[in-house]
C-alpha cells in the first residue's frame, strides 16, 4: 500500500474546488471500461456537471465526499456515502461511484477508501451500507475482502460504457450489527 496516499473528507468548499480533477478521475475510470452510469466517450461537460451536482451534495449535507491524494494532492480515487436516506431509513447509507485511476489501482488505494467510508459512515450514524458495482469485476474482490456481503445478482441490469449489458451484484455491509430499530409489538 503507498504510504504516500492520503485518504481524507472533502468540505463543500474543497469539493467545489476539486470538480475539474474529480471529473478527470471519472472520465478516466470510464475510458478504462467502468460501468459507473456513464457511456463512453464521457463528455468533459457532463463530467464537470456530475461532480457538480456531487459538491451541491456536500454542501447540503446530503452526501460524504473522500478523496485519496498523492504526495502532490493529485486526487488519485475518490468514493462518496449518500447519507440523505428516506425517513424510514435514517441508518442506512449508500456507497457510490467507487473509483481509483487506472494508472495507479491495484496498490491498496481502494482498500483505504473502502476503510475511510467505513470510519466516516459510523460516525455519521450509519449502521448499515448499501453498494452495487459490475458483477464479475475487480471490485468485487475488493468488497469482498473489505467485510461486505454479497445481496444478490441482477442481469441486464446496466450497460458498460460500449453499450454492452451487464450484471450488477448487490452488496451491504452492516458496521454495528448490534444497534437496531426498536421491535414493533406484537398483538
Amino acid at each position: 500500500m503507498p504510504s504516500d496516499i492520503e485518504v481524507r473528507r472533502l468540505d463543500a468548499n474543497e469539493a467545489a474546488a476539486s470538480i475539474p480533477a474529480l471529473a478527470d478521475v471519472l472520465i478516466d475510470c470510464v475510458e478504462g471500461g467502468a460501468s459507473v452510469s456513464f457511456m463512453a466517450p464521457l463528455a468533459r461537460e457532463t463530467a464537470l456537471a456530475f461532480w457538480q451536482h456531487v459538491a451541491d451534495g456536500v454542501a447540503a449535507n446530503e452526501r460524504i465526499l473522500l478523496v485519496a491524494e498523492d504526495a502532490q494532492r493529485r486526487i488519485v480515487g475518490t468514493v462518496q456515502i449518500v447519507t440523505a436516506q428516506p425517513e424510514n431509513q435514517p441508518h442506512r447509507a449508500d456507497v457510490a461511484k467507487m473509483l481509483v485511476l487506472q494508472e495507479v489501482r491495484k496498490k491498496g488505494i481502494g482498500a483505504r477508501l473502502m476503510h475511510a467510508v467505513d470510519t466516516h459512515a459510523q460516525q455519521a450514524g450509519k449502521t448499515v451500507l448499501v453498494l452495487d458495482t459490475v458483477t464479475g469485476g475487480d471490485a468485487e474482490r475488493l468488497y469482498a475482502r473489505a467485510g461486505w456481503q454479497r445481496a444478490g445478482t441482477v442481469p441486464d441490469y446496466a450497460l458498460m460504457p460500449d453499450g454492452q449489458f451487464c450484471a450488477t451484484t448487490f452488496y451491504y455491509k452492516q458496521l454495528d450489527p448490534a444497534r437496531r430499530p426498536p421491535q414493533a409489538l406484537t398483538v
